[in-house]
C-alpha cells in the first residue's frame, strides 16, 4: 500500500528544502487553495503557504476551510503546521520550538467550522486534544540534541484576530489565562483539520516576546529576523515529520472524529 501524502502548512522557510516542487491550483466547495507538490523519497509532501505568495494574505482573511479542505481532497491523513508565535512567559525564549497541546479562541470574525448547518448538519467536535497527540509524542520523544534551540513538548497557544499585534493590556489578560504563547493563524486551521479528521500538529516558532514584556517596540521585521534564524532548526523538524513512518491504524482519534456522524 503506497503512503499518502503528508501535509506541510507554513512560511518560506519551507522552501529551504530545496526539493524541485510542482504548483497547482486545487478547487474546493470553499474556494481555492495553492499548494506545491514534491517527493521527498518514497513520500509526496504537499505543501501550502498559509498566507500566500509573498505573504499576501493577512491572518484574518486566509481561506482557512479551502486549505483544509485541498489538503482532504489531495488525500493527506497527517499534517504538520509551522507558526510564529509571540511568548507570554520567560520560559519560552525567542528562538524555543513549542509543540502546541492546548488553544484558547480569541479570533472575532472567521468561519470556524465546515458544518454550517442546512445540508452538511451540525456538529459539535470533540477537542479534549485539538493537536494530534501520537504525532506530537513521536516528534517530542525523538533526540534532538543537533538543534541549537530548546524544543518544549507542550504550550498552550492564544489566537488573536490579527493582524496589529495585542496590546500589553491585552497580553496581562491573556497571562492570567495561563496561556504561553500567542499567535494570529492557528484558528480555526486546528479546529477544521480536526473536523476533516486530519491528524494535525503545530510546531511553533517563539519569534519574540509579546508587548508588554518585550523591552522594545514589537516590528514584523523582528519575527522575520528570527523566524530565518530558526530556519535551520524548523527544518530539520519538518524533515524528522515527513521521515516517520506512516501509521495505518493510528492510535489516536484524530482520524475517527466524524464516526458518529460519517459527515465529511
Amino acid at each position: 500500500m503506497a503512503m499518502p501524502p503528508v501535509g506541510i502548512i507554513g512560511g518560506t522557510s519551507v522552501y529551504a528544502l530545496g526539493l524541485d516542487t510542482e504548483e497547482r491550483t486545487i478547487n474546493t466547495s470553499y474556494g481555492t487553495a495553492l499548494v506545491h507538490l514534491s517527493q521527498w523519497g518514497e513520500r509526496e509532501i504537499v505543501f501550502l503557504a498559509r498566507h500566500g505568495k509573498g505573504h499576501q494574505v493577512p491572518p484574518h482573511r486566509i481561506n482557512y476551510q479551502a486549505n483544509i479542505a485541498a489538503l482532504k481532497q489531495l488525500g493527506v491523513l497527517e499534517v504538520l503546521a509551522t507558526a510564529s508565535v509571540g511568548s507570554l512567559v520567560e520560559y519560552f525564549q525567542p528562538g524555543d520550538l513549542v509543540l502546541l497541546d492546548q488553544f484558547i479562541d480569541f479570533t472575532k470574525s472567521r468561519p470556524t467550522t465546515f458544518f454550517d448547518g442546512g445540508g452538511k448538519g451540525v456538529v459539535h467536535i470533540d477537542l479534549t486534544e485539538p493537536y494530534c497527540p501520537r504525532l506530537r509524542k513521536i516528534i517530542a520523544g525523538q533526540d534532538w540534541q543537533s538543534l541549537s534551540c530548546r524544543l518544549h513538548p507542550n504550550g498552550t497557544y492564544i489566537c488573536t484576530e490579527g493582524p496589529r499585534f495585542e496590546t500589553p493590556a491585552e497580553i496581562m489578560m491573556f497571562k492570567h489565562f495561563d496561556a504561553h504563547l500567542v499567535g494570529m493563524t492557528n484558528v480555526p486551521e486546528v479546529i477544521l483539520a480536526r473536523e476533516a479528521e486530519l491528524c494535525y500538529l503545530t510546531v511553533a516558532v517563539v519569534a519574540n516576546y509579546a508587548a508588554g514584556i518585550s523591552r522594545q517596540p514589537l516590528t514584523h521585521r523582528e519575527v522575520v529576523d528570527t523566524m530565518a534564524k530558526t530556519q535551520a532548526n524548523l527544518l530539520k523538524v519538518i524533515l524528522s515529520f515527513i521521515a516517520q513512518p506512516f501509521s495505518t491504524e493510528a492510535d489516536c482519534s484524530c482520524r475517527t472524529a466524524l464516526r458518529e456522524m460519517d459527515q465529511f
